[in-house]
């Protein structure tokens, strides 16, 4: 295993595990998915320069519009809690409750 595949392996790891143990606020838990989906696009990035094709070239770009997507979505949720529930607080969430 080369140096920069496990960089970006220890980076994803470090954000998932960020994402299991650390859950105490919301805004904790979006960061983690961030950095999670910013080494996976460092990642990709570097796997399509080392084929050097051009088919796969896009493939971090959709990646990275998709990250938009989902900071985007992530960003109205915690807004939309904050207002109704006052706290970004995950242990304050009702999952039954509409």
């Amino acid at each position: 295993m080369t140096p920069a595949h496990f960089a970006f392996s220890a980076a994803f790891t470090l954000g998932l595990t960020g994402l299991a143990l650390h859950r105490h606020h919301l805004l904790s838990a979006l960061l983690c998915l961030e950095g999670m989906m910013l080494s996976l696009f460092i990642a990709l990035s570097l796997w399509t320069l080392q084929l050097n094709s051009t088919v796969f070239s896009t493939a971090p770009m959709i990646l990275l519009a998709f990250s938009a997507c989902e900071a985007s979505a992530g960003l109205g949720l915690l807004v939309a809690t904050a207002r109704t529930h006052g706290t970004d607080r995950l242990q304050s969430f009702n999952l039954l409750q509409c």
